[in-house]
């Protein structure tokens, strides 16, 4: 399969994919827009592999991680409560946005880590040894960002209700 091949039938389910994960669109425009520019140089040995696609997302997820450790040291974060008021959504009957809404910004306040192997395991589907191959960590690991992930998730919830 030729690069230009597998990105007019893939792009859009990796950017979806980069999405879930960053909880931010423009920041997954941009991961998969590096991811590609290096994928593309490099299409031959990536091709050659059994699921191009796989090693794709693995770059994706590896794009995350280190996005973040690079732009750590020059981003303030904003907290929860900051993220409250900025960024609460207007008045709307509409209440599944408003919850979407919600969790969205709950998932981005998780560390990278857990908000990854949370999107994998709910967004993909992905089981625990599958997760821990694609982000290079033991199965006992991934069980341990998913099990603080959603607590911090839970406590969050509790606390707003």
């Amino acid at each position: 399969m030729e690069f230009e091949e597998f990105l007019s039938a893939r792009l859009a389910a990796l950017l979806r994919y980069a999405t879930v994960l960053a909880c931010d669109p423009h920041l997954a425009e941009d991961i998969v827009q590096e991811v590609l520019s290096r994928a593309q140089t490099r299409w031959a040995r990536i091709s050659a592999a059994d699921v191009p696609e796989a090693y794709v997302k693995r770059m994706i997820v590896n794009e995350l991680a280190s996005w973040r450790r690079r732009r750590a040291a020059r981003v303030v974060p904003m907290s929860l409560s900051a993220l409250d008021t900025v960024g609460a959504p207007l008045e709307d009957p509409a209440t599944a946005v408003d919850e979407r809404d919600a969790m969205i910004r709950r998932l981005a306040a998780l560390p990278v880590r857990q908000r990854i192997v949370i999107a994998l395991r709910y967004y993909e589907g992905l089981s625990d040894p599958e997760i821990a191959d694609l982000i290079g960590c033991r199965p006992a690991t991934v069980r341990s960002h998913a099990a603080r992930g959603l607590a911090t998730l839970r406590e969050y919830s509790r606390s707003t209700t």
